[in-house]
């Protein structure tokens, strides 16, 4: 067992799992936000030590595609704020280098490869998550993301109102930190959707001009892009006549919240399936969905 405690937190690696805690109040808001992080060795790339006057720092990487913070932020999140970097001082810095050669050695005899992997490793956040930062706040409760604006938004913002859609109609996440004169921003493209616009302006994005890393965006834009890869793929277009009826299918399973309540939708979708709204194969599909809703839950 390989472990290091310092104010920003604690590593500990058992070989196989590196469990990072943060420390206390004085920690960086995402960090605290985000809290305890389990990584599995699998989704490792590499650790280093890079010493400095003072003391120096441990720092992780993951392999891409490995956890969606990683991926969103894309080396983005720096110094107090970066959840895979830990400040160590001078005195504590022979376990920090004690850690990083136990985790090398783990990935050597493991035989872990640094590139990328085909699914996440890590859940992402967990939801409920929400942020607020520049022009509005933003939720996402693992279904629904809802953006609602502040007196900072821009007139187009505050014409289209209040914006609010279902995960599956979220084609992609971008996010951005404030840098120089440009503005950070959490952007959800949407299926279909019409092309992006400038942050402040574009109805679909959360903007700010202030805060580097726009407060727990960054969190938020992880925990939509982990749901977004647990989605099932697309079933095939329905005819034009149809797909209204599936549409208001999916967004009533959406609301769904108690599993009384998805028992309730199963024989529902029965009745329909018998009528003939739905086919073999959308009954199948949606069937799958409420099961894994109850089994969550």
């Amino acid at each position: 067992m390989a472990e290091i405690f310092v104010p920003e937190g604690s590593w500990t690696f058992d070989g196989e799992l590196l469990r990072i805690v943060p420390g206390g109040d004085d920690v960086h808001e995402l960090r605290r936000t985000l809290g305890e992080l389990a990584v599995p060795l699998a989704a490792i790339g590499g650790a280093s030590f890079e010493p400095s006057r003072k003391g120096g720092s441990v720092q992780l990487r993951l392999r891409p595609g490995a956890d969606p913070l990683t991926d969103v932020v894309a080396g983005r999140l720096t110094g107090s704020a970066d959840p895979y970097r830990l400040a160590v001082p001078k005195e504590r810095t022979g376990a920090a280098e004690y850690l990083v050669d136990e985790v090398r050695t783990a990935l050597a005899l493991e035989q872990v490869p640094s590139g990328p992997v085909e699914s996440f490793l890590m859940p992402g956040p967990a939801v409920p998550m929400s942020a607020s930062a520049g022009d509005g706040t933003v939720s996402f409760d693992g279904e629904r993301i809802r953006l609602e604006w502040t007196l900072f938004a821009s007139s187009g913002k505050e014409s289209a109102g209040p914006q609010a859609f279902l995960l599956p109609d979220v084609e992609g996440v971008e996010w951005a930190p404030q840098h120089g004169l440009g503005y950070g921003f959490l952007r959800f493209r949407l299926r279909g959707g019409p092309p992006a616009k400038a942050p402040e302006k574009d109805p679909h994005c959360l903007a700010w001009g202030v805060q580097r890393y726009g407060g727990t965006t960054a969190l938020v834009a992880a925990a939509v892009l982990a749901r977004l890869a647990r989605l099932p793929a697309e079933p095939p277009a329905l005819p034009a006549g149809r797909a209204g009826e599936q549409d208001a299918l999916l967004r009533r399973m959406a609301e769904l919240e108690s599993p009384d309540t998805v028992i309730r939708r199963l024989g529902e979708l029965g009745e329909l399936h018998r009528s003939g709204v739905l086919t073999d194969e959308e009954f199948a599909t949606a069937k799958r969905s409420l099961l894994r809703r109850l089994g969550d839950g």
